[in-house]
């Protein structure tokens, strides 16, 4: 059950019916592709926790996540919003 995605669930529902098919697909895509910043925050958590005190390895982690989040944002509007 914590896994089911509700807010995209209700995220998707509004862009469908607000804006049209075209941009729920875009909204999709870019829903798969910001699962590499969450996949980055959990492998970079996972190893920092093995040589960091708690506190220092999530805010590691975190950072490791926005580092990877703004890359993701960046190149998706070079290339979606051309």
């Amino acid at each position: 059950i914590p896994l089911f995605p509700t807010f995209a669930l209700i995220a998707h529902y509004i862009v469908g019916t607000e804006r049209g098919t075209e941009a729920l697909r875009a909204t999709i895509l870019f829903g798969i592709w910001s699962v590499i910043p969450y996949l980055i925050y959990l492998i970079s958590l996972y190893y920092f926790t093995a040589s960091m005190k708690l506190p220092l390895a999530l805010l590691s982690a975190v950072a490791c996540w926005s580092a990877s989040a703004f890359v993701l944002i960046k190149v998706w509007a070079h290339f979606y919003h051309q």
